[in-house]
């Protein structure tokens, strides 16, 4: 199996593409072929770069839309939601062999998730199932500011409930002069969650030489 990692995060806008992203470069950047996936991509009508463009862009991918996302939905709504405004059911199994077929011929996958961890991506497959069934390490990423605590905690909890795996916490954006609250919360995260808590700096989408490795 090509080897991998799913990237999740604490809830929505915590910067789970940026992170996958420069995860992806920086891979690229050591010479391995790198493949992205995402199993659903919502939002396509807010006129921005989609993740999924995003994700190829990062990692030198020649993946088509469909290969890198096979379900993709105007609205910003949650997947099941986009799903069935859309007339339809996103297929697990299809995102399985989506998958499998996206890690064809590369030597590494960096997947991103859709949400947290226990975003419906249909009635009764979560997220969670997904990364499970895909196997991957988990990078979840999570805001460094007050309350991150909880939620940090809360979905690492839920990732090794199931027996996922967590390699890495990532704190995004760090900023350059971290407040008291933002170091305590790296630190007691660290600590508690007994992982690896990285950081990223805001980063410019449009430059990525200036981009940061982060390794994993």
């Amino acid at each position: 199996m090509t080897q991998g990692v799913f990237v999740t995060g604490t809830g929505t806008e915590v910067g789970k593409t940026v992170v996958a992203a420069t995860i992806a470069r920086t891979l690229k950047g050591e010479g391995a072929r790198v493949a992205v996936f995402k199993p659903a991509v919502t939002g396509l009508d807010e006129g921005v770069e989609t993740d999924h463009a995003l994700l190829r862009r990062a990692s030198g991918s020649n993946q088509s839309d469909e290969e890198i996302a096979p379900y993709r939905y105007g609205p910003p709504a949650s997947p099941h939601l986009a799903a069935a405004l859309a007339g339809e059911e996103i297929d697990p199994e299809r995102l399985r062999q989506a998958a499998a077929a996206a890690a064809e011929g590369a030597e590494t996958i960096v997947c991103e998730g859709v949400g947290g961890l226990l975003v419906p991506l249909s009635p009764g497959y979560l997220v969670r199932d997904l990364a499970a069934d895909l196997g991957h390490p988990l990078v979840v990423v999570a805001s460094p500011g007050l309350g991150t605590i909880n939620h940090t905690l809360l979905t690492v909890e839920a990732a090794r409930a199931t027996g996922l795996e967590v390699a890495a916490i990532v704190l995004n954006p760090w900023p350059e002069d971290p407040t008291e609250i933002e170091r305590s919360n790296r630190e007691t995260i660290a600590e508690l969650a007994a992982t690896p808590v990285l950081t990223l700096p805001r980063i410019d989408l449009g430059d990525p030489e200036s981009w940061p490795e982060l390794r994993i």
